[in-house]
């Protein structure tokens, strides 16, 4: 069990992960809608029709899309020259997840190594050196650098979860995890809007995408400076420690916590040794990590999939231009954002999850037969129910299976996992359009979430704590391996 927290000190902290993570992410939407102009640009500089640079030697871009290319050219059913950007923006975001699911795990382990905060600043490093390069990206290999860069280095979201979660019982866990969740539903209903019209703006002829990229790394300083100033150390043995060798007055709330814990788990650890049968009762993981971690790379493989691969169905179906597509999503973002703020803070995480893939069943297999704008729109809603739901319920179910030095390595191995579908799932979804048609992609994208929600009704189980009431007669704070 999670020790108590100061209210006035988590309600601190909370503000800080809240406003900090909004600024992260609102950085990182910027480039969302610019990828499409962003990659043409660099395309017609660098690997115009003769897919050549200036001195005759091809370009790093030139032989990617030579590669993309001929794997398109493998397809039977022709596939028009204008997917050929989209091509190359979902080889750049896979690249990006699979780095993602590289580093995550490593993060998280060295925040319950080195600290929450630690970790977490490191993180901030990185992110500052991709957005800088970013901002000098005057050729396609920079801006390859800036995305790989920013691709193993972005830890702020999983290390956000386990700060909120080293702060929170078990009765306040969902509504925290639901907290993480309004941030990326309010940063993805502005931030590409914001980064859109930021890109009107040419301040810098050499790469017209400048000031966009200037106000990102304004926002990602400010965020780090901010972080620097106000965000107390969280991770409950790391503040014990700086209670003993005299902590500063602003992490007390935490400290005298952290200390009552430590005080519990050394006791728990005799009792254990003493009666490793009888007396001590150990509190035992219901669901192991091995089943969460599947479930969400297996959730997260169909769903970016079908995520990826929507506007190209609204353009080829409805002709929708960017800026409509623009305001379906934010509509959709706009949901998720209410439906987190009001229901599922309240909900228990494994009912949140399962309510999550349900809708997530019935938005596929809707959008493999509508034919009109009306139907659009209500699989689009449904699909904010399951952007409200799914992530933040597996993130909150994860973080009451696991202990309180090793939060940060079982939440980065879940992100890690989800980043691996995000990475290999809209190749695969995008694959099976192409080949096959739209009704086939969706009505096997509905399949895969018929098996997951499978696994969320019959697999996953309710954690001890997990019901929204504290746990009682529990003698013993420790989990079992």
């Amino acid at each position: 069990m999670a020790a108590p927290v100061d209210p006035a000190t988590r309600k601190k902290v909370l503000r800080v992960v809240f406003i900090s993570l909004l600024l992260d992410l609102i950085s990182f939407t910027f480039i969302l809608p610019l990828f499409p102009s962003l990659l043409s640009y660099y395309r017609d500089l660098e690997a115009p029709t003769q897919f050549s640079s200036a001195n005759g030697s091809p370009s790093i871009l030139a032989r990617i899309l030579t590669y993309l290319n001929a794997y398109k050219a493998s397809f039977a059913r022709p596939i028009d020259s204008r997917y050929d950007i989209v091509l190359l923006g979902g080889a750049l975001g896979s690249l990006f997840s699979i780095l993602q699911a590289f580093a995550s795990p490593i993060i998280g382990t060295l925040s319950d190594r080195y600290g929450r905060r630690t970790a977490l600043l490191f993180s901030m490093a990185g992110n500052i050196l991709s957005v800088l390069l970013w901002v000098c990206a005057t050729d396609f290999r920079t801006f390859l650098l800036s995305r790989i860069v920013g691709g193993l280095s972005e830890g702020n979201v999983q290390l956000a979860i386990a700060i909120a979660t080293d702060i929170s019982d078990e009765k306040q866990r969902s509504s925290t995890m639901a907290l993480v969740g309004i941030c990326f539903s309010i940063s993805f209903t502005f931030g590409p809007a914001l980064g859109a019209w930021l890109s009107t703006v040419n301040s810098v002829k050499a790469n017209p995408f400048a000031t966009a990229a200037g106000f990102s790394l304004f926002l990602i300083v400010t965020e780090t400076i901010y972080l620097y100033l106000c965000l107390p150390e969280t991770l409950p043995s790391k503040v014990a420690s700086a209670k003993l060798s005299g902590a500063p007055a602003a992490t007390n709330g935490i400290t005298k916590a952290a200390t009552r814990s430590t005080t519990k788990a050394t006791q728990a650890k005799l009792v254990s040794s003493e009666a490793p049968h009888t007396g001590g009762k150990l509190v035992r993981r219901t669901n192991s990590h091995l089943l969460l971690n599947f479930t969400h790379l297996a959730f997260i493989l169909f769903f970016s999939g079908m995520e990826f691969s929507l506007p190209f169905m609204t353009f080829d179906l409805f002709g929708y231009t960017s800026a409509k597509n623009g305001r379906l999503l934010g509509y959709m973002g706009l949901v998720a954002s209410l439906l987190q703020g009001g229901v599922t803070r309240r909900l228990p995480p494994l009912l949140s999850v399962r309510i999550g893939v349900v809708s997530c069943l019935l938005a596929l297999l809707l959008l493999a037969r509508i034919n009109t704008i009306g139907g659009l729109y209500a699989a689009t809603t449904l699909l904010a129910v399951t952007t409200a739901t799914v992530v933040t319920g597996l993130n909150a179910l994860s973080s009451f299976e696991a202990g309180e030095n090793e939060r940060g390595e079982k939440l980065g191995n879940l992100r890690s996992w989800g980043q691996l579908g995000r990475g290999v799932g809209p190749l695969l979804f995008t694959s099976v359009y192409w080949w096959a048609g739209r009704e086939v992609a969706y009505t096997i994208g509905g399949m895969g979430v018929l098996a997951v929600s499978m696994i969320a009704f019959f697999g996953l189980k309710t954690p001890i704590g997990g019901e929204g009431r504290k746990v009682k007669d529990v003698k013993v704070d420790a989990v079992e391996m």
